[in-house]
């Protein structure tokens, strides 16, 4: 009896694994379907003799690219028409910005909702042909053994629950037997709880797969995590609510350069917003081409229930039951062409609006461009007023100056002078109408100028002494200067350099070397380098006639004599001398005594020394000593008197030396 039990217990327990074997074969079958899937059409078969016959529509023929292309044009927009036009600082972009964001974010909430409204309608699509998809029928499958092997798992446990409860009513003959049933059964739900699992796993994976692979609907949440600000799926409101700060407007700060920066800045946002705008017409006719097929087919729709609403009453029940399945799968369809079309109609108006946004703002833009480029226009011409009469002002000063001022030195003063002010006047000119902000101005002007008198202090101590030199007491071209040593005629006088000729010789015979000698204007200020000149207008210096007396020598005779013979020379050029004087006179505003010839006498080491000081001009310096040296020679030569009180030979020497 116990051996015809076990037997009984060891077939029920392999009809148990036998069904776990197939369940898993059935499993391995499924995970390889999309592997060993024949591509052949399966045998159509026929339906129930009973059963009614399935309504026909036409399928839809909705693309799924033009439907993706759709949202990436519509996301391309967007971005354009949020962050592709440059903030001016004008008070209205603010408003314009925020109708633009705002009209951006509905046109892409639209297409996004008319997206997945294609999306349900081609699944659809898919669900009603004959071929469905691989990744539908592995899904479907999976599902069933999860149902399987769920209830196999509680049906097998409520077993379990039974032979536990027997167990302490049955006697100690039969209780191995129910032990080793309930093991069994045991083992069962080991093996059904490991089949549930692979299969959740598989499923899971199908559904990842699914969500994120390469189906329309997965291409549609991929395009809606890229604009998560959109559509919700990141939570940031304070970065929503937060806007940068308002560029400040150079249209009110005045000058020629900050206005032109702001007319460059408006003409770049009206170009901005007009590529906007293009975008916005490209993207209104692709959302057309779109709403096409899908009006078409909703056309057909309404036709067609217009048909079958016309068509005579039919009393045949399974007439009646074709005629509701058609209605009501012409309902499911319109709902579902509803729902994909109108969204995309709404975003057309959106559309619409965004554009009239868009002209609104570009208009309100070439308003404000065209006061600045007036404003612009006015400040140009100004400057060039102004400059043109700074320069008729010059030309004028020239030519006065040309006119009336005679004298070469004050006319190269003059000339000097006019270009320093022409210089000055255009220099503020400039700076009043290019500079925008004078405070900003000045500090940056001080620590330029601070920068200048440590970098350049020699040529600014320079140009200082330039109009020391150019004074009444100045130096002129033609002038013959000692300076460090040097004695020359002045050839040139810069506003930082004095050029010098330099002349050689005897302290009463100069000659020119050939050389130029350059001298820094600064020259004037150093200590130790003093600088000597004749006085303004006047061209002559002091010579003298020098004779040593003999001790037995008649001197007042000899000094008669030598004062006549040096009056005879003076007398040629008496007349030029006495005009410097007069010009000494009238420029110093003091009286001078007239210069003559005068005699001295004097002890020295040789004796008694008796001189005759006389002026000569200084271009015949030379000639005149010469002159005056024949003229001694001869009187001593001719008179036996002066010869015998005189004692060595005369001198003619400079009264001055240097």
């Amino acid at each position: 009896m116990n051996s015809a039990k076990c037997r009984f217990f060891r077939s029920r327990k392999v009809r148990r694994y036998r069904s776990a074997i197939l369940l898993f074969c059935v499993l391995i079958n499924v995970l390889g379907l999309s592997q060993t899937t024949v591509q052949k059409k399966p045998p159509a078969s026929s339906p129930p003799k009973n059963s009614p016959p399935e309504s026909s529509l036409p399928r839809l023929q909705l693309d799924g690219n033009a439907a993706l292309h759709h949202l990436n044009q519509v996301i391309n927009w967007y971005r354009h028409c949020t962050t592709g036009v440059r903030d001016v600082g004008l008070p209205s972009d603010a408003i314009y910005e925020d109708n633009a964001k705002a009209l951006a974010s509905q046109v892409v909430q639209l297409a996004f909702q008319s997206a997945k409204a294609e999306s349900a309608i081609l699944a659809t699509e898919q669900q009603n042909t004959p071929n469905q998809s691989t990744a539908n029928t592995q899904q479907q499958r999976l599902d069933q053994l999860k149902s399987q092997a769920s209830t196999k798992i509680e049906q097998l446990q409520s077993q379990v629950d039974d032979i536990n409860k027997q167990l302490p009513k049955t006697r100690a003959n039969k209780r191995d037997a129910l032990i080793s049933q309930r093991d069994a059964l045991e083992s069962e739900i080991g093996l059904q709880k490991a089949l549930l699992d692979a299969v959740q796993k598989m499923s899971s994976f199908i559904e990842t797969t699914g969500e994120n692979g390469h189906g329309f609907e997965a291409d549609i949440n991929r395009l809606a995590q890229s604009i998560p600000e959109v559509l919700g799926h990141v939570n940031t409101p304070a970065a929503a609510t937060t806007k940068p700060a308002t560029k400040p407007s150079l249209a009110n700060s005045g000058g020629l350069i900050g206005e032109a920066m702001t007319l460059y800045d408006y003409m770049s946002a009206i170009h901005q917003i007009e590529n906007v705008i293009k975008q916005t017409d490209y993207t209104v006719n692709v959302v057309n081409q779109l709403r096409s097929p899908l009006r078409d087919a909703l056309r057909n729709t309404m036709t067609q229930s217009e048909q079958l609403a016309n068509q005579p009453g039919a009393t045949d029940p399974q007439q009646l039951e074709i005629q509701r399945k058609t209605f009501q799968d012409l309902t499911d369809r319109f709902k579902q062409l509803s729902s994909a079309l109108l969204p995309l109609s709404q975003e057309v108006i959106v559309l619409s609006d965004a554009k009239t946004n868009l002209d609104e703002w570009r208009s309100s833009i070439s308003r404000e461009s065209t006061y600045v480029l007036r404003s612009v226009l006015v400040r140009v011409g100004g400057i060039l007023l102004a400059l043109a009469a700074v320069f008729i002002l010059s030309e004028i000063w020239r030519r006065i100056t040309f006119r009336y001022v005679g004298d070469p030195r004050r006319r190269r003063q003059f000339l000097v002078l006019r270009r320093v002010v022409i210089g000055f006047l255009v220099a503020v000119i400039l700076t009043i109408g290019f500079v925008s902000q004078f405070s900003s101005l000045a500090t940056f002007a001080g620590f330029i100028t601070a920068g200048i008198a440590v970098g350049l202090q020699a040529v600014l101590l320079s140009v200082a002494a330039y109009f020391f030199i150019i004074g009444r007491y100045g130096i002129r071209v033609g002038d013959r200067i000692s300076v460090a040593g040097i004695t020359g005629d002045v050839v040139d006088i810069g506003l930082v350099r004095l050029y010098i000729m330099e002349l050689a010789g005897t302290g009463m015979d100069f000659y020119p070397t050939g050389r130029i000698v350059v001298f820094s204007n600064s020259v004037l200020f150093q200590t130790g380098t003093p600088l000597f000149k004749q006085i303004p207008g006047t061209e002559y210096a002091w010579h003298e006639v020098a004779l040593i007396i003999a001790p037995n020598g008649n001197h007042q005779a000899a000094q008669q004599k030598l004062v006549t013979a040096v009056n005879s020379v003076y007398a040629k050029y008496k007349d030029e001398i006495e005009r410097q004087h007069a010009t000494i006179e009238r420029r110093v505003d003091i009286q001078i005594e007239m210069p003559r010839p005068e005699a001295r006498l004097q002890f020295t080491d040789a004796g008694l020394e008796l001189i005759v000081r006389y002026p000569v001009e200084i271009r015949r310096a030379p000639d005149i000593d010469e002159e005056m040296t024949r003229q001694v020679l001869e009187l001593i030569e001719k008179d036996a008197a002066l010869k015998s009180a005189v004692s060595g030979t005369p001198k003619i020497r400079s009264a001055i030396k240097g």
